[in-house]
């Protein structure tokens, strides 16, 4: 018999006042992980030289194997990084972009993303084209049409999210990568949400480029993220902060020198990973499909909630769904500045007023907007119920 989601809610330190449903966008990590983190910076303060330079490397390369079997990757193919973004960064900053050529990206890409590619655009003359993927959106066939629309001879590199940050979509991440790979586009695969969320292989998926935060789904602690680079692609690709290991790989891995030492940092979120997974993949019987299967369910249940609420259409098929779920919301207020790093007034409304943390992303500009709702082992169907009662009274 499954555990209730209150016994499930006392693994996680968050506030109980809070009816959390925003788990998508910087995780929650466990205690029994947080704890482990606790014992590892203890013994990282009690002698910082024996742990950075005698100590870190074998439990680094565990905890390597372990999210790469995780994800169904080769421990030589995957580094650690910060997060998604310096992942992404880290791949585009390599690459050598010409004048003329095109980077893909799609409006339902991440922002900071997206940024990076029209930095890179601009040190280059490159030049970013955005695909414009529908929403409401049929079906997993619709995405794949609007991105190989947006595909010219002049496509170098792709940009695609495996799970869209505002619009809560998987995307057909596979039939994507084979399609652009059969016109010689390479992609490079922003699974920021992917891992934990949705079932993983990378080896089978053949991406060029993959990166992934662990910090979401799989609930490791802030700042750790892994990037995959196929065998065949490893060659230019560096670090965002080039290094010891630029010069000297020490009999290991050029990749793995590079990535593993970018200067002075904190490594324990990327050592509590193999702690993550095994947390996780404990706390129901049927494991970590199990974990993905009741999110899924629930994140459904909850969409219908709160779409009956507002008396909107759902807009995507179940199929095309992980662990969130984004539903359209009347406009915002006329000229209210909404940035990713700042709120919706409506996003503090349903906080302070009803101690409901639920992010309002604005799509596909302000005034529009959506509310994007996240399905965690903590979470309920009353929490979705307590959702759809504060905005009708907020909404009317």
């Amino acid at each position: 018999m499954s555990p209730a989601a209150a016994d499930l809610r006392s693994r996680w330190s968050l506030d109980p006042g809070v009816v959390f449903l925003n788990h998508g966008s910087f995780g929650a990590c466990p205690r029994a992980v947080l704890a482990v983190q606790d014992e590892l910076r203890l013994r990282m303060e009690r002698e910082p030289v024996r742990f950075f330079l005698r100590d870190l490397q074998g439990p680094l390369d565990a905890a390597r194997e372990a999210v790469a079997a995780f994800v169904g990757a080769d421990p030589l193919d995957l580094v650690f990084v910060r997060n998604a973004t310096e992942g992404v960064n880290g791949v585009l900053r390599s690459l050598d972009f010409s004048a003329g050529d095109e980077l893909l990206v799609t409006d339902h890409g991440y922002n900071a993303c997206n940024n990076a590619a029209r930095y890179v655009a601009l040190r280059t003359g490159a030049r970013v084209v955005t695909a414009a993927l529908p929403f409401p959106i049929a079906g997993p066939e619709a995405a794949l049409a609007a991105i190989l629309a947006a595909v010219t001879p002049r496509t170098r590199l792709a940009i695609v999210d495996h799970v869209t940050s505002p619009t809560g979509l998987v995307l057909p991440i596979a039939a994507i990568v084979a399609a652009l790979r059969e016109r010689g586009v390479d992609c490079l695969v922003d699974g920021a949400h992917a891992p934990g969320m949705v079932p993983l292989d990378l080896n089978a998926l053949g991406a060029a480029y993959y990166t992934g935060n662990l910090h979401k789904w799989v609930c490791a602690p802030k700042g750790a993220a892994i990037l995959h680079v196929r065998r065949d692609r490893q060659g230019p690709i560096h670090p965002v902060v080039i290094s010891h290991g630029f010069t000297g790989p020490c009999g290991r891995s050029r990749l793995h020198a590079e990535f593993d030492w970018t200067g002075t940092a904190d490594p324990t979120p990327w050592l509590c990973v193999p702690t993550a997974l095994r947390e996780l993949g404990s706390l129901l019987p049927g494991g970590w499909p199990e974990v993905q299967a009741r999110n899924h369910a629930l994140v459904c249940a909850g969409r219908e909630i709160v779409a009956a609420a507002l008396g909107v259409a759902l807009p995507a098929p179940a199929d095309m769904l992980g662990s969130l779920a984004s539903l359209p919301l009347p406009p915002g207020p006329e000229g209210q500045t909404v940035t990713p790093l700042t709120s919706d007034a409506l996003q503090d409304t349903l906080l302070l007023r009803h101690n409901i943390e639920v992010p309002l992303p604005p799509w596909p500009a302000p005034p529009r907007r959506l509310i994007r709702i996240s399905a965690q082992l903590y979470n309920e169907v009353a929490h979705y119920e307590a959702l759809a009662r504060a905005l009708q009274v907020e909404l009317g």
